[in-house]
Parts: structure tokens; sequence; C-alpha cells
């Protein structure tokens, strides 16, 4: 049940005000309304500088013109709303008093319909702190409550008749301990700042960054230097992976929003704000970039036999890395097909990077086996968004491009590329090649039914609608994959 309001006769109630960035809603708005613009207007971004000479309240109306937020789908705090729900119930004057532009606010307010009134910005005075109390003052006099989240509302805090907090910061908490103000009420709707951080970097997709050592085992090298510099190579693209999903996260925030199980991402669901994701993609990318420089020093250092004629070709793949997934979160990812194409070239991308890093060239064979399998697993990807839309009754998948209709036709464009896989493992182990680097090459082939199963049962997990939407994940949880993988591993190690 909501924690209720003092028995009081409601004329005699104070009127509630509650702030929205970080209060009402979980998430700040000037920055939602930013990144939108980032999205749908990237052009725009070259007026921020002319708009913030104008005044934090002149930028806010020049976003919110530019841009519309999807007021439907915003992290709203459900324990607050609950509350704010059962005040309303009663009778009670309620204002969405907010430093956001009115014209947010007022959308806000109306899709909520629980409000009296609204107090916001008006593209001149930015109405936080001071100018907030001042605007309470004027049209309340001394009769308010207030709910807010941060340092600038302690005073208002201090001054009304019912302080109340929302998800406060630790600068609020602090604050209102040394000034001895017990809150009525406190809303809390948040996570564990870890867990929502360790989601956010995606630690799990670490797992496809193997791929850079995968140059250096086929070749069956066994330099200490190479070894440990693909490490520090692994690391590196790790950190600049994740940097990129967390921009990808926050360029996706309306559509993740409105997703069933993607509104649950820690940025989409005001669980981390927009500002600590840009300053963690800031920190990521400088020690990405600190530790590619490093790779080749690091090869010196323990192999110096192993010295790279090329030292820094690996920073060039990491850079490739880097432009190609920001052009796909902006612009490429909702092409039809030219999506699926990239996705599979990120997986590809790596490899090449570890070649670049140890100096080990990728073999035509394992180039071209690369591109059939990973191709298969982009095509199953956006298959399973789809299979899983269309159990859910939608037919297009949004901002993507795809169509319930063409399930079929990526059915067929996926399963067949990932046969082809196979066939490009056969031709190889029917190779010369294959005989100079394994005694027993007979034996590879036992490696071609282990990934037919693994093929086969994951396009039928796929078509039955159990899949994950990412067959990375899919991977390394189901237990019949990671048999499958140890089941791959000794049949190569036997084959020496």
């Amino acid at each position: 049940m909501p924690p209720t309001a003092p028995a009081l006769d409601n004329s005699t109630l104070p009127v509630l005000c509650v702030d929205l960035d970080g209060t009402l809603v979980k998430s700040d708005t000037l920055h939602d309304s930013a990144l939108a613009v980032a999205r749908h207007r990237p052009s725009a971004l070259l007026n921020l500088p002319g708009w913030l000479l104008q005044g934090k309240a002149a930028l806010k109306r020049h976003l919110a013109n530019t841009v519309k937020l999807d007021v439907a789908h915003l992290p709203y705090n459900r324990e607050l709303l609950q509350y704010l729900e059962h005040q309303h119930a009663i009778g009670r004057p309620i204002y969405l008093a907010t430093a956001a532009d009115a014209d947010t606010a007022h959308r806000i307010a109306d899709h909520l319909g629980l409000f009296t009134g609204v107090l916001a910005s008006d593209g001149k005075l930015n109405l936080a702190g001071k100018n907030k109390l001042a605007a309470f003052r004027s049209q309340f006099g001394d009769n308010f409550s207030y709910i807010g989240n941060a340092s600038p509302d302690l005073t208002l805090l201090q001054n009304c008749k019912e302080p109340m907090v929302a998800n406060p910061t630790p600068g609020l908490r602090a604050a209102l301990r040394k000034a001895r103000i017990a809150p009525v009420h406190t809303f809390n709707e948040t996570s564990s700042p870890l867990k929502a951080w360790l989601k956010a970097i995606r630690l799990h997709q670490w797992a496809k960054n193997v791929l850079i050592f995968l140059p250096l085992l086929l070749a069956h090298l066994r330099a200490p230097g190479l070894i440990f510099g693909s490490a520090v190579a692994f690391l590196s693209f790790g950190l600049c992976a994740s940097a990129t999903y967390i921009v990808n996260d926050l360029l996706d925030l309306e559509a993740d929003r409105q997703h069933p199980s993607k509104r649950r991402r820690p940025f989409a669901s005001g669980d981390l704000s927009a500002l600590s994701g840009i300053v963690v993609v800031a920190a990521f990318l400088l020690a990405s970039l600190s530790l590619a420089l490093l790779v080749p020093y690091v090869i010196a250092a323990i192999s110096p036999s192993s010295s790279l004629l090329f030292p820094h070709k690996f920073l060039l793949w990491l850079g490739i890395y880097f432009v190609t997934t920001l052009a796909y979160s902006l612009r490429l990812k909702r092409a039809v097909l030219v999506d699926v194409i990239v996705l599979s070239g990120l997986y590809t991308i790596r490899i090449l990077a570890g070649s670049a890093a140890t100096g080990v060239a990728v073999s035509t064979w394992l180039a071209g086996f690369s591109i059939f399998f990973f191709l298969s697993l982009a095509f199953v990807k956006r298959f399973a968004e789809l299979e899983n839309l269309r159990e859910r009754g939608g037919s297009s998948a949004g901002g993507r491009g795809y169509h319930v209709a063409d399930i079929e036709q990526l059915r067929s464009f996926g399963s067949a590329s990932g046969y082809a896989s196979v066939i490009v493992l056969t031709l190889y182990i029917s190779n010369l090649d294959a005989a100079q680097l394994y005694q027993h090459t007979n034996r590879l082939w036992l490696l071609v039914p282990v990934l037919l199963l693994w093929i086969s049962r994951l396009w039928l997990t796929a078509s039955r609608g159990e899949l994950n939407e990412d067959p990375v994940v899919y991977a390394i949880t189901d237990r019949r994959s990671l048999l499958l993988g140890a089941v791959v591993i000794a049949i190569v190690l036997s084959a020496l």
C-alpha cells in the first residue's frame, strides 16, 4: 500500500509540489532530450554552443522544440506515482514543479492526469533552487509540501511543510542530515549501482573478444610475449566494446523503453544517469587507447624475437571497430540486411585485430569460415527478434526495417550461411594447409557433425521462440553448447 498523508481535512492540506527530473522520473529529461537530438537530428548538435550561451533555460527550450520526448514510456518512479494517485484521489492539489522546459512538463502532466497545474522553466527563467522557491511563495505562500531528489532541492525542503524525497542523491542525504531534516516519506526505486554497471558494460559480451586469440591459437604459437600481448589487446578491445555498448544504449533510450525486456536496461530504466554513462565512455576509451599503444611494447619486452613489423596496426583495427559500431548505432542498424552484414563484420574485425596485435596472418580459410559463420549468427539474432515480436502480436520491428513477414526469408539466409561455413571447414580439412599444422588431420572430420549439430540446434531453438535475442548469450549459458564446445577443443587437441 502506498504511504498516505496525515489524516487532515482536505482543505487544510498543503499544496503538494513534485519535482520531475530524478524524482517523478528517474532520468533527466534534459539529458534524454539531448540524446534524442543526437539520434534523430545529429546536425542540430552544432547549435548547442550557441544555445548554451543563451542560458540553461533557453537550451532546454531549444531542445524541447527540436525533439518531442516519448512521455508515455519515461522511467517513472512507480512508488511515487502510487502515492500521487492516492493524493489525487482524495482531492489534494498537486503541482508538477520542475526546472525542465514547460513544453515537456505540460506533456507529462497531460499524460499522467494527476496535476492541478505546472510550474516550469519558460525559456528565460530556469525554475530551480531559489527561483523555484520564489515561485512557490508567490503562488502558495508558505503552505506547500515538496518532493525532491538532489542538492538544489535542499532550500525547498527546508522551507516546506512536509519535506519528502525520491531516490535522493548522496549529496542531498548528507545535506539533510546536516540540516537535521527528516523526510516525511522516502520513495526509493533503485537497483544496486554495481549490478547496474556490470549490466551496462555487458561483461558477458567480452566472450566475443576471445576471437582476438584465434589467429595465435590456430597458428600453434606459444611465445610468451605474443600471449601477453594478446591478453592486453583483449582488455583494450573489451573496454572499447563496453564503451560502444553504452553509446548504443544511450542513443537507443526511447526505443529501449518501448521494448518489453530492453526497457530494464540500466540507462533506459533510469538506474544509471546518461551523464555518468558519458563519463564512463570517455574513461573506457582512454584506457582502451592506452592499452592498445602498450601492446607492441609488451611483446617486445617479453619476447624480443617476436617484435612486430607494424607495431600499431592493432590500434588501426580498434579504431575501425569503434567507428563502425558508432555508424551502426547512429544509422546502419536501421538499414535492412546492411545491419546483419555489419554485425557479422564486427566479429571478423576481432579476428583481424588479433592478427594485427600478434603479427600472425589470418589464413584465407579462417577468413572464409568466419564470414559465413558470423553472418549466420547475425541473421539468427534478427530472426529471434522477429520471432519474439510475432509472439507479442507485433508486425514490424521499430526502427529496424524488418517485418514479421520476413521471418522465413531470414531463416533461409541464416541457415544457408551457417552450412556454408561448414563447407569451408571441410575444404580446409582436406587441404594441405591443415596437414602442415595437424598430425592427425582425419580426426578433424569429427568437427563437421559437431558444428552441424550446433548450428542446426541454434536455428531450431530460434524457430521455437526459445532463443535469447543474442546468440552469444545463448552459447555461453546453454549447457549443451558448452558441452559441444568442450568436444571441439578435445577433437582439435587430439589432432595435433
